[in-house]
């Protein structure tokens, strides 16, 4: 595998296709993808499989069975959150290669203690529509991946 450019944090997806096309963008961009249980599918179903297609066979995928799991795991310094419910822009981070980059699921976003504990680094995508409420996890994935990645590697 070669070094990561960033990872890609899934806290319990809900449906299998959009974690099968984050997949695949984390193969593509050299990105690692962590997994924190429960995941409302199983990964050898043919609906993830379907999304990523060839690719997951090259992913760099590691699964959790919780937070705390993944915390102690990893000890990463730089965690950015990914939601809804915050003012604050993406477009405002400076990204560093090496960065966490955490989405809640589809349903539910992120769990409700992160709200308080992680506050400050709240971020999200703007959204000027009169009707925006939230975007697919799989384009919300992208969109925050590929800004880091035009800051960090893109740029040089």
């Amino acid at each position: 595998m070669s070094l990561v450019s960033f990872n890609i944090v899934l806290i319990a997806p809900e449906i299998p296709q959009n974690t099968g096309a984050v997949g695949r963008l984390c193969v593509n961009t050299e990105a690692k993808l962590h997994l924190i249980k429960p995941l409302g599918f199983s990964l050898d179903e043919s609906r993830l499989r379907r999304a990523g297609m060839d690719y997951w066979q090259h992913l760099n995928l590691e699964v959790y069975e919780s937070w705390q799991d993944f915390l102690r795991q990893n000890q990463p310094e730089r965690l950015f959150f990914c939601s809804t419910k915050t003012q604050k822009s993406v477009y405002q981070l400076s990204f560093e290669a090496g960065d966490y980059l955490v989405f809640g699921n589809e349903g539910h976003g992120l769990p409700a203690a992160f709200y308080q504990e992680y506050r400050q680094y709240l971020y999200s995508i703007p959204m000027p529509g009169p009707q925006a409420r939230s975007l697919n996890l799989a384009n919300a994935v992208a969109i925050v991946l590929y800004e880091a990645m035009r800051q960090t590697k893109f740029a040089k």
